[in-house]
């Protein structure tokens, strides 16, 4: 394991095109907005579960690379199952902090997840304590307001005999951004990762998954999503040599046409003033 010696931001940017990036369950699963601005909304939960999915594919039944957060047992079972690997009593309130903490080491060796973006594992029985974790996104915006559209769509299979009866198709809603491009920004703390044990094998992995997350996770729902550009900005130092605001001001994306935007092509993206003793490499 090589430990992180720099501290690292960066930038994701991405677009939609006729799809939904992030439906909002409050809002007939529409695409998130903010509502003062219209700007659209993509959570950092929705971005760490395409990272998580895109790691669980290519590191399936590898040692240390396990998801935690998916639907295929209760939290506080994986919690259980690190206690009777190492050996701990199970079952019993009020752990003492050594078999917190060796339960906490064991789940951050074992899930990627778990020591790249920290976990609340304070629940049941066999807690895990908490682990706060090294890389921390934001919520993406897109650069320019978006018009979602509700579509209306029929279906011709249809579901119940009585339906068969007196119909010929269903109805139903599609929710789509024509178009949307939406910037992301994130940050990778050395010191945390040296706590967690995330490397530099495990920061690679996360630059792939990023780059990749999309490849995966095709739907007629989703549209079209594509990854557009990642950029990095490392540090010469684990506490880093500029704020981090700093850093993020020195891109900037302008659109170039007139009229609404329906590509990537419609904005030009520069980087500039890039902060002294930080490197910068753009994917």
């Amino acid at each position: 394991m090589s430990e992180l010696k720099n501290r690292y931001e960066f930038v994701i940017l991405f677009d939609v095109e006729n799809g939904n990036p992030n439906g909002d369950p409050d809002a007939g699963n529409m695409p998130r907005v903010d509502v003062e601005s219209n700007l659209g909304i993509v959570t950092d939960v929705c971005l760490k579960r395409k990272i998580r999915n895109y790691v669980e594919i290519v590191k399936q039944g590898e040692e240390k690379y396990n998801i935690l957060v998916k639907n295929d047992q209760a939290l506080n079972t994986k919690f259980t199952i690190a206690y009777k690997a190492l050996n701990l009593e199970t079952g019993k309130e009020g752990k003492n902090k050594n078999d917190v903490k060796k339960a906490q080491e064991y789940m951050c060796e074992n899930y990627y997840d778990v020591r790249t973006f920290g976990f609340v594992m304070s629940t049941g029985k066999d807690q895990c304590g908490i682990v706060r974790g090294p890389v921390q996104l934001n919520f993406a915006k897109s650069v320019d307001p978006i018009f979602p559209q509700e579509l209306t769509i029929t279906r011709q299979a249809l579901t119940t005999e009585d339906d068969m009866k007196d119909k010929s198709n269903t109805m139903g809603k599609k929710n789509i951004v024509p178009y949307g491009l939406y910037r992301a920004e994130g940050y990778v703390s050395a010191l945390l990762a040296n706590k967690t044990g995330f490397d530099d094998n495990d920061l690679t992995l996360l630059w792939e998954a990023i780059e990749n997350m999309f490849e995966h996770d095709h739907s007629s729902l989703r549209g079209k999503l594509c990854m557009r550009k990642l950029i990095i900005f490392k540090h010469q130092s684990e506490l880093g040599n500029a704020p981090s605001h700093k850093v993020f001001e020195s891109v900037k994306i302008k659109k170039i046409i007139e009229g609404p935007t329906r590509q990537y092509g419609d904005y030009e993206v520069t980087i500039n003033n890039v902060p002294q003793n930080v490197e910068i490499e753009v994917r």
